[in-house]
């Protein structure tokens, strides 16, 4: 039965190939755009090299001071997270990190700025990047303020050129001189925690007065042992809070902050949430409204499409219903025939989609963004192009289904 649906199907759009090709391009472009959208998402939030343990982990990405009649907000400071966070019980390793930093540095007589970012040996034992060349940072180099520096590879290329070892070399950076020990492959921006150009150890910073800041220029992650674990870290950073001291006990009094995981570190920047708050579910609620509302507008146009398919095939359907076909198989027919349709429209959507994708990080709009399509974007994809089949074929198989034989077969139907 199935495959006569799909081979009536196959003729019905061939033989309608104007409507068949208004609906390819409805469903094609909703599927692309949300098919970018999804890509952009998965790429900077799925667990991938370097960050393959983001479903083990935390991080505290911001916190909030507050008094009597002042508050200030902003990143982390060194000396709140080597106290309160680093020494979290129970959980295998916690890494903290600068902030990008611009730094600049002379190759000849052209100026060349790099993104650095300055980390503790642990961030190279959570984070699993790919050496082109050499070692990572390690707690020693940290310890011991060593002025040595992991580069990736299009830092390497243009300090040294495309067949230039970079390991033992020097680079300075704003008049500090710093040994290559390592050369990793390019991350992307999208993932922040990761991406700079350049690492260095926090050892290595000239001045030490960060090391007590309660605000400043720093994050963690902490890396849980498993996912069940989230809850009692999240319960004992909190009691945490409740026990700073404060450098200025006069002025503040209370510090708010939260273990967030990336996803709900997303949805607090994209809600502008306070550091306190993870407003996670109305994140996923407004971006899958969102959702809805984009593929609405091309599915109410791809319903007036099917009604119009079915008043030309009023005579069809009268035929078939006056033979005893019943309305399953009227409402299942049609229902297969817009599924086939918007399956051919994703698969166009797909290829569309890479060409975009491909654009996007040839263009150079993200530093070193590398956009494929993975089996998540894809299974995404194809549930896309199904429920929006389903979705857009169910009124007007219902419709057809109702049609009286004798109207259908007078083309008046009601």
């Amino acid at each position: 039965m199935l495959v006569n649906y799909l081979k009536v199907a196959v003729r019905v759009l061939l033989r309608r190939k104007f409507f068949t090709a208004i609906s390819l391009f409805a469903v094609s472009f909703t599927l692309v755009v949300l098919m970018v959208v999804t890509a952009l998402i998965d790429h900077s939030v799925a667990p991938m090299k370097p960050e393959v343990n983001l479903r083990r982990t935390l991080g505290v990405y911001s916190l909030r001071m507050m008094g009597e009649n002042i508050r200030q907000t902003g990143s982390p400071g060194y000396g709140f997270l080597d106290r309160y966070v680093r020494t979290l019980p129970e959980v295998e390793k916690v890494s903290i990190f600068s902030r990008l930093d611009p730094a600049v540095t002379y190759l000849g007589d052209e100026k060349l700025e790099f993104k650095v970012k300055y980390t503790d040996g642990a961030f190279w034992e959570i984070m699993q990047f790919d050496f082109l060349a050499g070692r990572p940072l390690t707690a020693d180099d940290d310890r011991d303020g060593l002025a040595v520096a992991v580069i990736n590879a299009a830092t390497s290329r243009r300090l040294f050129g495309d067949r230039t070892d970079a390991v033992g070399k020097t680079i300075d950076l704003d008049g500090q001189s710093f040994r290559v020990v390592g050369v990793v492959d390019n991350v992307p921006a999208f993932r922040a925690v990761p991406y700079a150009d350049v690492w260095v150890p926090i050892g290595a910073i000239r001045s030490q007065d960060f090391r007590r800041q309660l605000i400043g220029e720093f994050n963690a992650i902490v890396l849980a042992h498993q996912r069940s674990d989230f809850p009692r870290i999240r319960d004992e950073f909190q009691t945490r809070l409740g026990q700073v001291e404060f450098l200025e006990p006069d002025r503040y009094d209370t510090i708010q902050g939260s273990l967030t995981t990336h996803w709900e570190e997303l949805s607090r920047q994209v809600m502008n949430a306070e550091p306190a708050k993870t407003p996670f579910r109305r994140f996923l609620l407004t971006l899958g409204g969102a959702a809805l509302l984009f593929m609405s507008l091309p599915a109410i146009n791809l319903v007036n499409i099917n009604l119009s398919r079915i008043l030309e095939r009023s005579g069809e359907i009268g035929v078939r219903k006056a033979f005893g076909a019943s309305r399953s198989a009227l409402v299942g027919q049609f229902v297969i025939e817009n599924v086939l349709l918007c399956l051919v429209g994703g698969a166009i959507g797909l290829v569309l989609s890479w060409a975009v994708l491909s654009a996007i990080g040839n263009a150079g709009l993200i530093p070193y963004a590398r956009f494929t399509l993975n089996p998540r974007i894809f299974a995404c994809g194809l549930f896309l192009a199904t429920l929006f089949g389903v979705l857009s074929g169910i009124y007007p198989a219902w419709r057809m289904s109702r049609l009286h034989p004798v109207q259908a077969l007078r083309g008046t139907p009601r």
